[in-house]
């Protein structure tokens, strides 16, 4: 029988952000409200076959650096797949309700997927030619503000000559050329981490795309770029503080509303938010001390 993974996802206590990511600060970029919903009120979500199989791909691209350069082949990158699949159902078992029980053709085609991912992978880099010092690189740093940036690197590749080079897998289609600075938004902010943490400009940075026909879209960064992107980040977590005072996070229509799991919560389509759950900011000037009220409460 199907089970619905929202139905066995742990519910965590609700809780003020206490840094950002590139994840969830594009997502108060794209809406205030979506961000309220997974990083306050920590609102479960069914996992979902396509995420699953990007998490899975990555896990195969981090393992075959295990093996020697010549060792690094289609056949055993290929040969990792249901090996992987196996440790997430195990670290995971709620991604078990991904497929029922008797969809084995569901998984196969689902597995099938994920092999074409990692075949193109091959047409686009030579594993055999790189050397990764790093791989799913935790990477954390707090700005002179006290604001904590933190995320994960796919890989980061050094040259001889000490050059950095961050990458990042991603298993969907290359955007469009309007969409580019948007995707390369990740990278810029993983690059000011690494400047604030290490004091290393990154030399380049790269998105792999294995969708669609594949492709690599790289940026060289310098200083200006970083420092723009810093005063971006101190902006917006000017706005989330704000947000997290007052309550006051509005939902935005956007493209990928489609596939929100919590439309059922939105009032762009007649939901309704559960009562905001962290203490609101009191009105300086209000002698009764009464409490701003959220928009939404």
């Amino acid at each position: 029988m199907h089970t619905d993974a929202a139905d066995t996802a742990p519910v965590r206590a609700a809780a003020a952000p206490t840094g950002l990511s590139p994840s969830r600060a594009g997502d108060f970029m794209t809406c205030p409200l979506l961000y309220r919903l997974r990083v306050i009120d920590r609102l479960p979500e069914p996992p979902s076959a396509a995420a699953t199989r990007g998490t899975l791909v990555h896990a195969v691209l981090e393992r075959l650096f295990d093996h020697p350069p010549a060792e690094r082949t289609p056949e055993r990158a290929l040969a990792l797949l249901a090996p992987q699949w196996e440790r997430l159902l195990a670290e995971r078992p709620e991604l078990a309700g991904l497929f029922s029980q008797d969809d084995a053709e569901g998984l196969g085609r689902w597995l099938g997927d994920a092999e074409k991912l990692v075949e193109k992978w091959f047409r686009l880099e030579d594993p055999t030619r790189l050397h990764p010092v790093e791989r799913e690189l935790y990477v954390e740093t707090a700005l002179e503000s006290g604001l904590l940036l933190r995320g994960y690197i796919d890989r980061v590749d050094v040259a001889p000559t000490g050059e950095v080079r961050l990458v990042d897998y991603k298993t969907g289609r290359a955007p469009s050329r309007d969409f580019e600075g948007k995707a390369m938004f990740q990278m810029k902010f993983y690059a000011l981490v690494v400047w604030r943490w290490k004091g290393v400009v990154p030399k380049r940075l790269q998105l792999v795309y294995l969708g669609g026909g594949g492709d690599v879209v790289t940026y060289d960064p310098d200083e200006a770029d970083l420092l723009s992107v810093e005063r971006k980040l101190q902006a917006l977590w000017q706005a989330i503080s704000q947000a997290v005072a007052t309550g006051d996070f509005p939902a935005t229509r956007n493209r990928l509303c489609d596939w929100c799991d919590h439309r059922a919560s939105c009032p762009e389509f007649g939901g309704t938010p559960p009562p905001y759950p962290l203490p609101l900011a009191r009105r300086p000037d209000d002698p009764t001390g009464d409490p701003v009220v959220s928009k939404e409460s």
